[in-house]
């Protein structure tokens, strides 16, 4: 039987829409599990799922966490661009975040 906090993460990970990213903290509140971004990333790298879209998921400042150069960071690099998410120096730009919950079924409440 698979983890429950691990099945959240992953249901976390595939509610983030194409050309949107979310942080690893982010991930982890959205799946009732504030604090736990370790976690997260834990989760991912070690993760086999071709389908689970991994790389909409960054560090809060916008950066990519692999190595500048790695295989993993070009790939990031490439399917990010791909679905038109402005990516230079290996930093997400303009970063647009993923609506919460909240923001969906509420609105924004600014």
């Amino acid at each position: 039987m698979e983890n429950p906090a691990n099945v959240r993460v992953i249901a976390a990970i595939r509610q983030i829409p194409p050309g949107q990213v979310a942080g690893y903290g982010e991930v982890a509140r959205r799946a009732g599990l504030p604090g736990r971004a370790r976690m997260v990333a834990r989760l991912l790298a070690g993760n086999d799922d071709p389908d689970l879209p991994w790389h909409r998921v960054v560090r809060a400042d916008g950066r990519i966490a692999f190595p500048a150069g790695s295989r993993q960071h070009l790939e990031q690099c490439r399917r990010l661009r791909a679905e038109g998410v402005r990516v230079e120096g290996g930093r997400v730009r303009g970063m647009r975040r993923s609506p919460s919950l909240d923001e969906r079924l509420w609105g924004d409440p600014g």
